[in-house]
């Protein structure tokens, strides 16, 4: 899954494009894979330029070799809806796969094999599953608000995005409760750049999966023998698409679904307080009207775009929007800049909460590999934010973002905030 399934850190950038002007630069210089630019928050007049000048960009020379950009909605489309031009396989990263590093993960098959294996675990977010656990999220959900700190500074982050979520991964899972905590560790390791405070090193980071590995063993062992349950591990226990996977498939799958259950919902959680806080008319909405809350869910998941693109690669020499792209050819498409594409979306630079057909969003992909768990990342933020409004006035941010240092994980490591109590 993402970096971590492509096996390795790139080299490093010749330059960097931190506090460089996107205008008075070469158009052929932009390289949007640099993690620099989205850990500053300076990516959108990047991409803005792209949209409007090259859209389909050809980046000839990056620390992760050259690869096509795809910038808008509708060309987005066209690549996510087109598997026989467009392949999944070897990897949804931006970085090459090295065979020896290679974790396998229906995310990066294409169909059949990908069908049989998504199928297999689809269950797990069906209505009727859903249904029954929405009460036990707004019982989680409750707790966690009730235990905060009231007009005192705290990280929303580690106290409120990361335990929730971390929470639903381990019920997903039927992991043991008390060791939930390495679930968060293991998504954060799957996904970061060693050397920026998670891992400092490839080797530390195998460490960590191979500990993963280890631990999901000895789960799926217990399971194997058991009656199927209705968690993950059971689930590709006992299915017929998964039951014989070879140890690295297994490895990850698991990492996939604990990244896909970890990084949208946590990261819209934070990026939501950010985004009503930035737009205070919006915020104001909120407080008139708590019945915009399943429509403003949506717009916080455009708005924050959590996984920033997915990579695909050529199968054969295709055309797309006028650019030849050769078969091998890298083909990113960039969710965070088809989600802000004008001639798409109406004042798509805009957050509306109450914005019409909220949901035509690209943060969940689309075809064959859109987001499996959307309506359990949907539900979790609607009942968050339906339990905040009956406790809170205002989350109020009192700091800066920390956001993480990654082109993939569009996401946040700290949020300061002071919590004001209904009045």
């Amino acid at each position: 899954m993402s970096e971590m399934a492509t096996g390795g850190v790139p080299k490093k950038s010749k330059w960097s494009m931190v506090d460089k002007d996107p205008y008075a630069m070469s158009i052929k210089d932009i390289d949007l894979s640099h993690p620099g630019i989205w850990q500053h928050n300076q990516y959108l007049p990047f991409m803005e330029r792209l949209r409007n000048e090259d859209p389909v960009h050809y980046c000839e020379d990056s620390a992760v070799g050259p690869y096509w950009s795809i910038m808008k909605y509708k060309d987005i489309m066209t690549v996510d809806t087109s598997p026989h031009l467009y392949s999944s396989e070897p990897t949804i990263g931006i970085i090459d796969s090295f065979e020896e590093f290679t974790l396998p993960a229906f995310i990066s098959m294409d169909p059949p094999k990908h069908d049989d294996q998504r199928r297999t675990v689809q269950g797990v977010v069906a209505p009727a599953n859903l249904k029954e656990l929405e009460g036990l999220i707004r019982s989680r959900a409750g707790v966690i608000l009730d235990s905060l700190p009231i007009n005192e500074e705290f990280d929303w982050v580690k106290n409120v995005s990361i335990e929730l979520t971390t929470q639903m991964l381990a019920t997903l899972f039927d992991f043991p409760f008390e060791d939930r905590n390495k679930l968060t560790y293991w998504s954060d390791v799957a996904t970061a750049i060693p050397g920026n405070g998670i891992v400092e090193t490839n080797e530390q980071r195998w460490a960590a999966i191979e500990e993963c590995l280890a631990y999901f063993t000895r789960l799926w062992n217990e399971r194997v023998n058991a009656e199927p349950g209705n968690d993950l591990v059971s689930m590709l226990a006992h299915g017929e698409a998964t039951k014989n996977m070879p140890p690295m498939e297994y490895l990850g799958n698991i990492i996939l679904l604990i990244v896909g259950g970890n990084d949208t919902t946590r990261n819209s959680i934070t990026g939501g307080v950010l985004a009503l806080n930035e737009n205070p008319a919006e915020y104001a909405k909120l407080r008139a009207d708590k019945g915009v809350i399943p429509n403003m869910v949506s717009e916080i998941i455009r708005w924050q775009t959590p996984l920033a693109y997915m990579r695909r690669t050529a199968i054969q020499d295709t055309e797309l929007s006028g650019k030849k792209i050769k078969a091998g050819d890298k083909v990113v498409m960039w969710y965070a800049s088809g989600n802000r594409d004008e001639e798409s979306i109406n004042r798509a630079n805009e957050f509306l909460i109450d914005r019409p057909n909220a949901r035509q969003h690209l943060s969940f992909g689309f075809g064959l590999h859109r987001c499996m768990g959307n309506r359990l990342a949907e539900m979790q933020l609607r009942v968050l934010w339906e339990e905040i409004s009956k406790r809170f006035d205002f989350v109020e941010v009192v700091g800066e973002p920390e956001r993480i240092y990654s082109s993939f994980v569009k996401g946040y490591s700290k949020l300061s905030v002071v919590l004001h109590p209904l009045k």
